[in-house]
């Protein structure tokens, strides 16, 4: 599942090879899985899902990417190797790209731009990658 890709962007320098660690995947998708729960809480504030579902995949994304044994350069790129990692589809991909835009606009220059949809297309994508990481 990719693996030719992800060697050619550790060969390039955006990705580093570095042996997987058990506990940190473990790690990873225990945050990702109880973050992913709170987002689906519909009592807090729409920023706040948004934060918990963007937060819930990038865990996820990041044990998929660490169990084929690299490490990424940046937070970007856990999301666009999900293709390469959990075989993710591209148009649920992009969804986790714009979400990354969007955070980076509220993290960097204080404009929040978020929505439902989004939220909750955040959310399903994140259940989907927790699933593809066997189990729910």
């Amino acid at each position: 599942m990719g693996e030719g890709e992800l060697d050619n962007l550790a060969r390039i320098g955006q990705l580093k090879k570095e042996a997987p660690d058990r506990a940190e995947i473990v790690g990873l998708i225990r945050s990702g899985r109880t973050r992913l729960a709170d987002a689906k809480n519909g009592s807090l504030s729409l920023e706040s899902r948004f934060d918990l579902a963007y937060n819930a995949a990038h865990a996820l994304a990041l044990a998929a990417m660490r169990g084929h044994g690299y490490r990424p350069g940046s937070r970007y790129q856990v999301f666009q190797c999900l293709v390469h990692t959990l075989d993710l589809p591209i148009e649920e991909q992009r969804i986790l790209i714009e979400a990354h835009r969007r955070r980076n606009l509220a993290e960097y220059e204080g404009h929040v731009e978020v929505d439902e949809n989004l939220v909750d297309a955040m959310v399903r994508v994140a259940s989907e990658l927790s699933v593809r990481l066997n189990g729910p």
